[in-house]
């Protein structure tokens, strides 16, 4: 992918530079203990892996994104400084194969206390398609072109779109905040279980909301909706696949043109962090609308939402009205 930002090299400054060497001196099991204010310091590879550490960490931690509000997260590079600083957290909560950069640095820091999301629920293909097949016989071969490098064997991952999958991950992540930090294992499983309970009401809304509706295709720019489409029973139509700044082909503009008449597609759906030059195009040329559906990479002042549940609410809202619910 192409890097479009940097990040400041002060980004993760804030990290408590201590050593878990620090961990087998202390008095107590408690990864929090070595800073001397009790937190666990917890680094946060983006913006979906900051909310579950603040909401299931609570008042217990201290928490820090390498990922700051505006920048593109599959674009993030790292300085030597910021790679360096990331052996000094006492917990790393990532998502690999969203962040190469992140991943190779996370390999090499040695922290023990290292969870990789991915790893808390099960990860599959998604294609610039997702949900129904419209007679194209290379739809697989198009499926892996799309996630070439990304996660797993060329598996989606952006599963925090789904609050199911976001809550098994959320369980996940609250069991190993027990285990590097027991002394609070109390209160991280309190909030796990809050969080999962906000999960599951979101869940609900989303079924409830997307049962009855005029179509079930919706057309993106950033195929990381795969998840969100299979769980309601929707048709996810990728402009460009998972890099949200690929160009697309004219064949593939003309198929979303023809695909928008069969399906009755009223909308076509872009994201805040990238550009919306090429929806735009589409739409203008088709004669649609355009809308935000929001992959929630990160949180900005333009977010339609202060934090993961009201901009998942307002994803919904916008899918409501693209798709006509009823």
């Amino acid at each position: 992918m192409n890097v479009r930002r940097l990040i400041p090299t002060a980004a993760v400054a804030s990290v408590t530079v201590l050593g878990l060497t620090a961990l087998s001196a202390c008095s107590s099991s408690s990864a929090a203990d070595k800073d001397g204010d009790g937190k666990l310091n917890v680094t946060a590879s983006f913006y979906p892996m900051q909310y579950l550490a603040q909401e299931i960490g609570g008042d217990h931690v201290s928490v820090d994104t390498l990922t700051k509000p505006g920048v593109e997260p599959h674009d993030l590079e790292l300085s030597p400084r910021q790679t360096a600083s990331l052996g000094e957290a006492d917990f790393i909560l990532y998502l690999k194969g969203i962040q190469p950069a992140v991943d190779d640095a996370i390999g090499q820091s040695g922290v023990k206390n290292t969870v990789d999301a991915a790893t808390l629920t099960k990860l599959e293909k998604h294609g610039t398609g997702v949900g129904h097949d419209h007679g194209d016989e290379h739809a697989e071969e198009h499926a892996d072109e799309d996630h070439e490098g990304e996660g797993e064997a060329g598996a989606d991952p952006h599963i925090w779109l789904d609050p199911v999958k976001y809550s098994e991950v959320a369980e996940g992540v609250g069991k190993a905040m027990e285990k590097a930090d027991p002394d609070h294992a109390a209160a991280y499983k309190k909030n796990t279980k809050a969080l999962v309970k906000k999960l599951d009401g979101l869940n609900t809304k989303f079924e409830n909301g997307l049962k009855n509706t005029g179509t079930k295709t919706f057309i993106t720019t950033h195929s990381a909706f795969g998840y969100l489409a299979e769980r309601y029973g929707l048709d996810q139509e990728g402009i460009s696949g998972i890099d949200p700044e690929s160009d697309p082909s004219p064949a593939r503009i003309k198929e979303l043109q023809d695909l928008a008449k069969e399906e009755k597609v009223s909308t076509v759906f872009f994201e805040m962090l990238a550009s919306k030059k090429t929806a735009e195009t589409l739409a203008k040329d088709a004669g649609l609308k355009t809308d935000v559906l929001d992959p929630l990479e990160g949180i900005t002042g333009k977010s339609k939402g202060d934090d993961y549940i009201e901009v998942m609410e307002s994803n919904l809202a916008a899918l409501q009205k693209a798709l006509g619910a009823k």
